[in-house]
């Protein structure tokens, strides 16, 4: 595992120049239409609250993941977009996000388990198959979908994180933080701990705005300073240090996703952190199909290349190596956000890939 990732990870050198201005290109800043969004219990008991349209004419259904520490609302700039375009709709708020459940137990936030949620709201509306696309942890589900539950899926998306294969992190996270900063100079996991230790939830809460500018920053190089390296996000939150956000992000989209982390809290978001950096994660991938390693139907992914975490020199070569059909793969000049600061080309892309197939 170590000689695969040192050689991924020593490709970034290239990429790591200067940084460059990104231009605002976010489609709307509206807040999504509540008509459309419903409640449901998947099998093991949990509700989950989803963005649902259905399609029009013959239009595949496309299903939209986010991530941490997000909600449904990510998507809203491509929502707007596919539903005009007439395509069916499925976008759930994740566990432990937004409307859907929020359990603190991490053993509820396995991947099997949350691929087998994704399937129930498929069976919910009567779809058979759909074309899946994630983003940052939603782009881990998409990879185990595609090693669960690749019958139920026609093609498979990526956003800014690529595919994830299982037991990527089965080392000892000191050791592979060691060896980011030996191929790059700093420890691109080393925040993992902050978001998996007692009380990290808590000083989130108190720190709302410092937060979002941590997450959000205009000049994505933050996330070498003050975002990744072990401590330093702690650090950052503990001093209610701020910066400018990101100039992508209108004060409506600021505004709508602080007062869902407010209303809904991070103590179960946190969770998605808490299995990866235990052995959950590690032992539920063993129950993944060997034939179903790779992904065997076509595959986007859209890198985002001042993305300073999930390094996109990195994430393109493993998702290339997991696909053994078609793949797709565009660079945007955009930090981590890229369904924000880059949506109209996004949507573009995604709708070209969606209609080629």
């Amino acid at each position: 595992m170590f000689s695969k990732l040192s050689t991924a990870l020593l490709c970034i050198v290239s990429i790591m120049g200067g940084t460059v201005s990104s231009q605002n290109t976010s489609t709307s800043s509206s807040s999504l239409n509540q008509t459309f969004y419903k409640d449901v219990n998947v099998t093991r008991g949990l509700t989950y609250h989803y963005y649902f349209s259905p399609p029009s004419e013959d239009q595949p259904v496309l299903m939209f993941l986010h991530g941490f520490p997000s909600s449904s609302y990510d998507w809203h700039n491509q929502i707007e977009f596919f539903q005009v375009e007439g395509y069916g709709l499925i976008v759930p708020d994740m566990l432990g996000y937004g409307g859907t459940a929020k359990p603190v137990n991490p053993e509820l936030y396995k991947s099997s388990l949350i691929s087998q949620d994704m399937v129930d709201l498929l069976d919910a509306e009567n779809v058979e198959e759909a074309i899946v696309v994630g983003h940052d942890w939603g782009s881990k589900i998409v990879a185990r979908l595609a090693n669960y539950f690749p019958e139920r899926f026609s093609a498979f998306g990526f956003v800014s994180v690529g595919y994830f294969p299982p037991s990527v992190f089965d080392a000892n996270m000191t050791e592979i933080n060691n060896l980011t900063t030996q191929a790059i100079g700093y420890e691109i996991f080393g925040y993992w701990d902050f978001f998996s230790s007692d009380g990290a939830d808590t000083l989130i809460e108190n720190r709302l705005d410092s937060f979002y500018d941590l997450l959000f920053p205009n000049d994505t190089v933050f996330w070498i300073t003050d975002f990744a390296p072990e401590g330093k996000m702690q650090a950052w939150l503990e001093a209610n240090r701020t910066t400018a956000t990101g100039n992508y992000v209108t004060q409506e989209e600021r505004n709508t996703q602080i007062s869902i982390w407010r209303d809904e809290g991070m103590a179960a978001a946190v969770c998605w952190y808490i299995i990866v950096t235990s052995d959950i994660e590690r032992d539920d991938d063993q129950g993944i199909p060997q034939d179903n390693l790779t992904i065997k139907k076509p595959v986007f992914f859209g890198a985002a290349l001042r993305d300073y975490v999930a390094i996109a020199a990195s994430h393109i070569s493993r998702t290339l190596q997991a696909s053994e059909n078609t793949t797709t793969i565009h660079e945007y000049n955009s930090g981590h956000w890229a369904m924000f600061e880059v949506a109209a080309q996004l949507n573009s892309d995604l709708l070209a890939w969606v209609e080629s197939l």
